[in-house]
């Protein structure tokens, strides 16, 4: 992960990234897990719950980055956007990116048979809410106007 350089007016002018925002939390659950266990799943389901949680959310992070690559535009929130990208996940969600770190974030949480993650997952929701997708938001308003407005009209954020 790379940090972000100060925003400026062509960005979302997110300072925080949030992979960060889904990984520290992750690891503090983990960490906790060690200490006093609460699992989700049973044991024997554990593997391949998690497995299939961490191939779906792959899967959707792929798909999600390709289409990034192909409008020639940046991922990363910090950095200016060069299109709207409507096509694909986006027809369905706003945020396909941040639904894949979520099914990654869940994976790894049922894979280690842990309920911790699952208890900050709220707090993540939160914290990405308020430091970065409004502030995406408003700059995807800002930057593409009428064209955003109509396909936010058009698309719910999550599904």
């Amino acid at each position: 992960m790379r940090k972000p350089p100060p925003s400026s007016a062509e960005s979302a002018g997110v300072r925080v990234d949030p992979q960060l925002i889904y990984a520290v939390p992750l690891a503090v659950g983990l960490l906790l897990h060690r200490w006093h266990p609460l699992q989700t799943v049973p044991p024997r389901a554990a593997a391949p719950v998690g497995i299939a949680t961490l191939v779906l959310g792959l899967t959707l992070a792929v798909v999600t980055v390709r289409r990034f690559r192909w409008a020639r535009t940046s991922l990363q929130p910090w950095e200016p956007t060069a299109a709207l990208i409507t096509d694909g996940p986006y027809q369905i969600s706003r945020n396909p990116i941040y639904i894949s770190y979520t099914l990654l974030y869940l994976g790894v949480g049922f894979w280690a048979n842990s309920l911790w993650p699952l208890v900050f997952l709220p707090l993540v929701f939160w914290v990405l809410h308020r430091v970065v997708i409004t502030r995406e938001e408003a700059y995807l308003e800002r930057r593409f106007g009428d064209v955003y407005r109509a396909y936010r009209h058009r698309v719910r954020r999550w599904f």
